[in-house]
């Protein structure tokens, strides 16, 4: 259990590289089609939560890491807010505090953490439409704890929650009638639990770099590092 995970640091890295490429749309370029891409960085996130917590157990480490998204969700939110325009919600990280709460707390089963796991759940659906993501974002990462050892057929579970969690009428309608960003996008966010469970199971030759505590400050910093392109190129 002391083994550095490579898989699993491939894949936070491949979700980073895919929020940044999602971000980009936002520099000023007609990239429009990194919006299908840019689907796989929150469940991939969602996934990284939910395979940390089956390794931790009932040990103490989720609750440092909440300690952690907690911090980062007030450092990022003013490097979000300058650089999403007119922004409708609060910065990712709020919601995956609450998917953790929720997730940690199955895995507890007493009383205070049932309590402490409907509290999250009420905050979320009070609150669904200035977190991103909404609801089903805070469910996706127990969706994918539930489904972290199950066989691979089981990922369409925590896919049909990622599709609920990204505003799956608006892509369907746009899919409908032919738009085919919304339609890749739609098929982005089925399939995204199911390939990140394919290659946490089969990438653990790969080691690249660790991403460890000083990983939570790439967040607000790549708002700051795309912000400064964007002026840049303005």
């Amino acid at each position: 259990m002391s083994r550095r995970d490579g898989a699993l640091d491939l894949l936070k890295w491949l979700a980073l590289l895919s929020m940044v490429f999602d971000h980009l749309r936002y520099v000023g370029f007609s990239v429009d089609w990194l919006y299908v891409p840019g689907r796989l960085a929150f469940p991939w996130f969602c996934l990284a939560m939910a395979a940390n917590l089956a390794r931790s157990g009932a040990s103490a480490a989720p609750w440092r890491y909440l300690g952690w998204l907690l911090l980062f969700s007030a450092v990022s939110e003013i490097p979000y807010r300058l650089f999403i325009p007119d922004p409708s919600t609060l910065n990712v990280m709020p919601t995956l505090v609450l998917g953790l709460l929720v997730a940690r707390c199955w895995q507890t089963p007493t009383l205070e953490a049932r309590c402490l796991a409907v509290a999250a759940l009420l905050l979320a659906a009070l609150f669904s439409s200035k977190l991103m993501f909404g609801f089903f974002g805070v469910l996706l990462p127990l969706a994918m704890l539930l489904v972290f050892r199950r066989p691979l057929y089981m990922a369409l579970l925590p896919g049909l929650v990622c599709v609920a969690a990204n505003q799956w009428r608006v892509l369907y309608g746009a899919a409908w009638l032919g738009d085919g960003v919304a339609f890749w996008g739609l098929v982005a966010c089925l399939i995204a639990p199911w390939l990140g469970l394919m290659l946490l199971r089969h990438a653990s030759r790969f080691h690249p770099p660790a991403m460890r505590r000083w990983a939570y400050g790439l967040y607000p910093a790549h708002f700051l590092i795309l912000l400064a392109v964007r002026q840049i190129a303005a």
